[in-house]
């Protein structure tokens, strides 16, 4: 009869510390598909991602456009009185407005 209780008295008291094995091996049988899951969610873009990320290209090509324009009408102020180097730097910043131009929509009214 003592033989008999002892398997029932430790199935009692070892339950609770199974239990816990037994989520652990769960949550270890899962973690690959989470993990892949999360690789293909980093890897992806989204399409309101991917519009913001090329919004904010626009606005920082259209935003150096506008400070190239500045410096080349300031140069060019400076060339005409005479200014050689203002003639080099008005010169390096028309070229640099041309590569971006095609790159910057425009609007047709």
């Amino acid at each position: 009869m003592m033989f008999s209780r002892f398997p029932m008295i430790a199935a009692l008291v070892l339950a609770p510390l199974l239990s816990g094995c037994l989520s652990t091996a769960a949550s270890i049988v899962t973690a690959p598909v989470r993990v892949a899951g999360k690789a293909a969610d980093w890897a992806t873009t989204s399409q309101s991602e991917a519009d913001e990320q090329r919004g904010r290209e626009m606005r920082k090509r259209e935003e150096r456009l506008g400070k190239l324009e500045r410096s080349y009408g300031r140069n060019r102020q400076k060339c005409d009185r005479g200014d050689d180097e203002a003639c080099e730097a008005a010169r390096a910043d028309y070229d640099e407005m041309q590569d971006l131009m095609p790159s910057v929509p425009y609007e047709r009214y």
